[in-house]
């Protein structure tokens, strides 16, 4: 049976994650309340931000950056927009 959560990103019951994200009460924390779908959704954001910006995930600076947008995202508060991204259109895959 799958697990649910009540995901406080979508403020609604959703699929779970099946392990916590990363160790330690963050890790718990999204495990306990965020969704997959949610979950999936930063990770997606996270990567936006990393090659937009630049960041080299190993400088300490960047790492706590991502952090705080982590809880900003999941909690639905503003975030950084990876300014140079530009979506795929549907014409540009014909």
């Amino acid at each position: 049976m799958t697990r649910t959560v009540f995901c406080r990103k979508h403020q609604q019951e959703l699929e779970g994650l099946d392990k916590p994200p990363f160790p330690g009460p963050k890790g718990q924390d999204i495990y306990d309340n965020v969704s997959r779908q949610a979950w999936q959704e930063w990770l997606h954001h996270q990567t936006l931000l990393i090659n937009e910006k630049h960041l080299n995930v190993m400088d300490p600076k960047a790492k706590a950056f991502l952090d705080e947008q982590r809880e900003r995202f999941l909690n639905n508060e503003s975030v950084e927009k990876a300014e140079g991204y530009v979506p795929p259109t549907k014409d540009a895959n014909q």
